[in-house]
């Protein structure tokens, strides 16, 4: 097409009459006036305030975790000390035990000895069992359990089926589920 042939369509308002723009191009096309401007940056002003205080918001927020999650190590900490603390209270009578034992050997008889000590075993084992530790059953003729044994030798035994424990060389320990140390054994081939 040519410019000659070429026909320009300008919009057409409510009257049908050509070439006077709509009041939105108006506006659009028009240049900004000064309330319009002021209007705009009052508007660009509460952004910045309104981003300005979400910013501070964030910042106090992870001040706030960041204070949290070291107030919580300390505690943690600390939880730790005192439980030490409190095992290291429940173990001293034994020691006392043990330094009457050893008094006691050096003036007295030898059974008047062993039932010292015994009675310090049995001390120190009512003292672990009050913090929830417990034996691991480990007898001799049972089902050798990875979990809880730990095979230290692994020896042929008559009448006895592969994989029993034929002996306990240590005996192991649990707190709840969890193995504190396992029963050290010996198991059948």
């Amino acid at each position: 097409m040519t410019d000659e042939h070429r026909e320009e369509v300008l919009p057409q308002d409510g009257d049908g009459e050509r070439g006077s723009p709509s009041p939105d191009e108006a506006a659009v096309t028009a240049e900004p006036s000064e309330s319009d401007a002021e209007e705009l940056l009052a508007r660009l002003q509460d952004a910045e305030r309104e981003h300005e205080k979400v910013m501070d918001d964030l910042r106090r927020v992870a001040a706030d975790f960041d204070n949290y999650r070291k107030r919580v190590a300390r505690e943690q900490a600390q939880l730790y000390t005192r439980a030490g603390e409190r095992l290291a209270a429940k173990l001293l009578p034994v020691l006392d035990d043990l330094e009457r034992a050893l008094e006691a050997a050096e003036h007295h008889e030898e059974a008047k000895v062993l039932e010292g000590v015994r009675m310090t075993k049995d001390a120190l084992a009512g003292v672990l069992a009050s913090e929830g530790v417990e034996e691991i059953a480990a007898d001799d003729g049972g089902p050798f359990d990875p979990h809880v044994h730990e095979a230290l030798l692994a020896q042929p035994a008559e009448g006895v089926e592969p994989g029993q424990v034929i002996q306990v060389i240590q005996r192991g320990y649990r707190m709840g589920d969890v193995v504190l140390r396992p029963a050290r054994v010996v198991v059948s081939e």
